[in-house]
């Protein structure tokens, strides 16, 4: 299907467009976080913690304020919209019934506000230089977390086994799925991306973590998936993969030639995990089993508690239930001794355990219900037409977005605040880039050919043999963007005619706010 010249009606007002102050505003709602750390203990000073928040709520209530307003109504944006004010302005009442401490509650909900900030500012109908200001502060803001996340944990000191915790930012997993479409779908390899990505893989392989190679495989099997539209394009999608294999392998291998005991980590981490244990099973396991246990059973305690959940901050430990399995890790009273009121490691059970039915299943369904409507209209535009406007916008939205539940494999993806914006507005983006993509199919339907009575056509046909019937011959009609011009009546005889530049159609009079 050939390409069609698309000129977006969602691009905003004309005082949107024209607001000097826009890409300032871009700017600072997404970069200051990326230099948020986690400070080495509670007792710490968090005021520099606080001065990174600052810019980002405001330039963030800026943006609301000169955001475009929208032109149509999309049901999945309505829907994920009133998901995320039952996850996030609904907990107050949560915290009403339950009256966890008030600071615990402000600190755990913060990067959930920041996630539906995000959010609401990227599904607005930015113009095209807009939405590209803001993926440009959305990778740049990782690489800089990146960056300084490694550096502040080499910095804090001690050994690799300590700060290997610490290393790794918490967009990790979706620095490292924007360049996978980069380098599986768009096929585009440059030294900048391929440094970064050589960068990720240093850090991935000192980190010793599993449950990033897990995240990064599952990115990596979705960006081909992404890749291959149809069962045609499949080998030709392999191979792609293939050779990104190698590269990736080879990049691989290199870093673990500069570090040599990282092999052997691996190899520890792999394969004697639980073999080194007395009861034969990974303790890093048993205690995240441990911790979920126990915020299921609490939240299924009472009929109140299931319904709205027990709040964000509300303490929780490990559930006796796995004592016996931490036996010669453990002593019994370090694990009774456990206990903390941060976002849980599970994102899933914690949204539970947080909001309960009302409040805490509505957001992680309408993360996933929107991630399969966006990728079902990825593919479906991608097989008709790969240069559609907006496309390569949606990929990577998609990317960064899948990243959220692929970082809930090792850990809540919004625990912390930079990784709570940046997945808002990965949303928002796909969200977006969804409704622009679909309002686009609607203008492109051909219009339907009108109905002629039976026997209203020529007596001879093409064929010269009888009536020709309706449609059987009609010219093949081409997609069309714009609609039709209004038909004014013939002016009565000896009128002026009006000048030929009063006619306009509806797109020339008028400009959707």
């Amino acid at each position: 299907m050939a390409a069609v010249p698309y000129h977006p009606t969602l691009a905003g007002n004309r005082a949107t467009r024209n607001n000097l102050y826009a890409s300032l505003w871009i700017w600072l709602f997404i970069c200051p976080l990326a230099m948020d750390y986690k400070a080495v203990s509670d007792a710490s000073s968090h005021l520099a913690q606080i001065l990174l928040a600052v810019p980002t709520l405001f330039a963030g209530a800026m943006l609301m304020l000169i955001a475009p307003r929208f032109a149509e109504h999309s049901r999945l944006r309505a829907f994920v919209s009133f998901s995320l004010v039952l996850a996030v302005p609904a907990s107050i009442i949560t915290q009403l019934v339950k009256g966890n401490d008030f600071g615990q509650y402000l600190r755990v909900l913060l990067p959930f506000v920041l996630f539906q900030l995000g959010f609401i500012v990227a599904c607005r109908p930015w113009q095209e230089a807009r939405i590209e200001q803001f993926e440009k502060a959305i990778f740049w803001a990782n690489v800089i977390s990146l960056a300084f996340t490694f550096v502040y944990g080499i910095a804090t000191g001690g050994p690799l086994a300590d700060v290997r915790y610490r290393i790794v930012s918490a967009t990790f997993l979706g620095l490292q799925g924007v360049l996978l479409h980069e380098f599986v779908i768009a096929k585009r390899f440059t030294v900048l991306t391929l440094g970064i990505f050589m960068m990720t893989v240093v850090i991935e392989l000192l980190s010793v973590t599993r449950s990033l190679l897990v995240g990064t495989a599952l990115l990596f099997v979705l960006a081909i998936w992404m890749s291959a539209p149809s069962i045609q394009y499949v080998v030709r999608a392999m191979l792609r993969a293939t050779f990104a294999s190698i590269l990736l392998g080879a990049m691989a291998i290199g870093a673990m030639s500069f570090f040599p005991n990282v092999a052997q980590h691996w190899t520890e981490r792999l394969f004697y995990a639980e073999k080194d244990t007395t009861t034969g099973k990974d303790p890093t396991t048993i205690t995240r089993l441990a911790e979920m246990k126990f915020q299921y059973d609490e939240v299924t305690s009472t009929t109140l508690s299931k319904l709205i959940g027990e709040g964000y901050g509300h303490d929780y430990r490990y559930s006796p239930a796995y004592l016996p399995d931490l036996r010669g890790q453990m002593s019994k009273t370090d694990f009774y001794a456990q206990h903390d009121w941060a976002a849980g490691h599970n994102f899933w059970v914690y949204q539970f355990f947080a909001g309960g039915l009302l409040f805490g299943i509505a957001m992680p369904v309408a993360i996933l219900y929107s991630l399969m409507r966006a990728l079902i209209t990825y593919r479906r535009w991608r097989a008709a037409v790969p240069n559609a406007p907006y496309l390569p916008v949606l990929g990577r939205a998609i990317l960064l977005t899948a990243a959220l539940p692929a970082t809930s494999i090792g850990g809540n993806p919004l625990g912390p605040r930079f990784s709570g914006l940046i997945f808002g507005l990965s949303l928002g983006l796909m969200v977006a880039m969804h409704v622009q993509l679909r309002r686009l199919g609607v203008r492109m339907r051909p219009a339907p050919v009108p109905p002629q009575p039976i026997g209203g056509g020529s007596d001879d046909g093409p064929g010269g043999v009888g009536p020709s019937m309706p449609g059987d011959y009609a010219p093949r009609l081409e997609p069309r963007l714009v609609a039709p011009p209004r038909m004014r009546p013939a002016p009565a005889p000896g009128a002026a005619r009006p000048p030929a530049d009063a006619v306009a159609d509806d797109d020339e009079r008028t400009e959707p706010s």
